[in-house]
């Protein structure tokens, strides 16, 4: 089943392998007879259905879950069962690709107004002003 981001981005099946494999996380005995982890590896190199700013803005919110390949890994073995380990991978993938998909803003360089430098200028001014009053006065 293809995991559906908006209705013009879905990802195909074919650029999702599954992996499962022994949880070490809860599970009493049974965690020593299923393969209730999920690994999830998203194939980003082939992906063709993310516009290539949003792939690139996704290998760099990826972080360490970015592997040599290029393929981002997604682990999940918090739940019990493994549908529900791999609906927890499936979660954690969407979310990267929405925070991709956000443009970042743009900083525009700002200059301090007139005023504020005449106020920042001013109270250094004051505060000097205290200082030098402390000063000790002489006896002689």
């Amino acid at each position: 089943m293809p995991l559906i981001i908006t209705p013009s981005i879905v990802i195909p099946d074919e650029e999702l392998e599954w992996k499962f494999i022994r949880s070490s996380g809860p599970g009493g005995q049974n965690v020593n007879k299923v393969a209730s982890a999920a690994q999830l590896r998203f194939l980003l190199p082939q992906n063709s259905s993310l516009p290539v700013t949003v792939r690139n803005r996704l290998r760099r919110l990826a972080g360490q879950k970015l592997i040599d390949d290029g393929s981002i890994l997604f682990k999940s073995m918090s739940e019990r069962s493994q549908e529900q380990n791999r609906r927890a991978a499936l979660d954690r993938l969407e979310v990267l690709i929405r925070a991709a998909m956000v443009e970042p803003k743009i900083r525009k360089k700002t200059r301090p107004t007139k005023a504020s430098k005449e106020r920042r200028i001013d109270s250094k001014k004051r505060r000097g002003a205290t200082k030098q009053q402390r000063g000790g006065q002489s006896w002689d």
